[in-house]
């Protein structure tokens, strides 16, 4: 449900240009008007088949698709001080379908979360002193869909050296969540049993930061350091996932109120002369929870032309469960906490796909400021089966 019908969002993050070019020169004229920089558009989808609902208790089907889109827009203005001002404007809508979460009440098709529209709205502010090779951010987001609710604050700081060749960049970020908690049909008080069966409503907060050290090696290695230490407390739980014990009895989903993560990871880009770039990425994570995962990243961007190149990427995972998993029908009543939510489980896992980038230099069909245009297409798949496939499609206008 939530948590991988959005994977299609998370694509956004990954479509990159094969290969940057520098900025224009910073003694160039500063424009003191607010000035459109770039449009961004990115619509995805992705559709997902499985046999671990968590919603029946980590057993049917766990059929979904989503289609997302994304529309940012980028606008900059210079002060009297010559810092250069940034406004980002970014609306998302996606809506999702989900096989399982119809089975929250089976004996209707219009169980809550059974299709539902998510809109995320967020406004971001940035400032940047080139003569002191600072920046400093603040962010702003809200989400809202049929069962959830979400405000999100941050703020982040960077700073280059003299040489622009190092830079460190801290980021914090906080989101003050409301679920409607929703339970199993046959779970609920005997009065909640008809309707969309909310009782009541309960908070999750989430505390995130981030710290990331980049250095330029020489003219071919670039590497970057990173950890982002994550806290949250409230409703943990997602009250409408069944859980049946060894004895036959069933209950929701249980599990402690705080969490806290602690990924570290290192990212590695190696140019190969103008043609060629090997982009790494490693990652650990482990949690108070008793998970521990190791990410291993890879893509290779390919330029065959001046204006087209292909990046195909690899990613494998693997992960061992939390202490509070079991599959079905097998944990025991006497447990505080328990989930069979395969997410939770131990598993590995591959990610891999190609993205294919265009950029003419007249422009996409003949449209001189829609300079790029870039599909990419993923195959995930799961070792307890689970497997996805999905789809987006990124234009740039500037």
């Amino acid at each position: 449900m939530r948590k991988l019908s959005l994977t299609v969002i998370g694509m956004y993050a990954s479509i990159l240009a094969a290969f940057s070019q520098n900025s224009a020169d910073s003694s160039a004229y500063k424009n003191k008007k607010l000035s459109l920089e770039e449009i961004n558009f990115v619509s995805g989808y992705y559709q997902q088949n499985g046999n671990n609902s968590a919603v029946t208790g980590g057993i049917g089907s766990e059929k979904l698709t989503d289609l997302a889109n994304t529309f940012e827009l980028k606008l900059s203005k210079y002060d009297t001080k010559f810092r250069k001002h940034s406004l980002n404007l970014e609306l998302g809508i996606d809506h999702y379908s989900s096989a399982s979460s119809d089975k929250i009440d089976p004996s209707t098709i219009s169980s809550p979360s059974h299709a539902d529209t998510r809109i995320y709205p967020s406004l971001g502010w940035t400032i940047e002193n080139e003569k002191k090779r600072t920046t400093l951010g603040l962010t702003g987001s809200f989400s809202n869909e049929f069962d959830y609710k979400s405000i999100g604050l941050g703020a982040s700081f960077t700073k280059a050296s003299k040489d622009n060749n190092r830079e460190f960049t801290a980021k914090l970020q906080t989101y003050f969540d409301q679920w409607s908690v929703i339970y199993p049909v046959e779970l609920r008080a005997p009065s909640l049993r008809n309707g969309n069966g909310i009782q009541g409503r309960s908070p999750r907060n989430s505390y995130n930061a981030s710290f990331s050290l980049s250095q330029v090696i020489n003219q071919n290695l670039q590497l970057l350091v990173i950890a982002e230490p994550s806290y949250q407390s409230g409703l943990l739980a997602t009250k409408y996932q069944r859980v049946f014990f060894k004895d036959g009895s069933e209950l929701t989903e249980a599990l402690p109120g705080t969490r806290m993560k602690i990924p570290v990871g290192i990212r590695a880009n190696y140019f190969l002369g103008d043609r060629f770039i090997i982009r790494s990425f490693y990652r650990y994570y482990q949690d108070n929870w008793g998970l521990k995962a190791h990410t291993i990243d890879m893509e290779l961007p390919v330029k065959i032309t001046p204006f087209f190149s292909l990046s195909p990427f690899y990613r494998f995972y693997w992960q061992n469960a939390v202490d509070y998993f079991a599959p079905y029908a097998e944990h025991s009543p006497a447990e505080k906490y328990f989930t069979s939510d395969y997410d939770l489980s131990k598993f590995t896992s591959q990610f891999f796909g190609t993205g294919i980038r265009l950029s003419p230099p007249k422009g996409i069909l003949g449209v001189q400021k829609l300079n790029s245009l870039e599909i990419r297409y993923g195959h995930y798949q799961r070792s307890n089966g689970l497997q996805s496939n999905e789809i987006s499609l990124h234009l740039k206008w500037k």
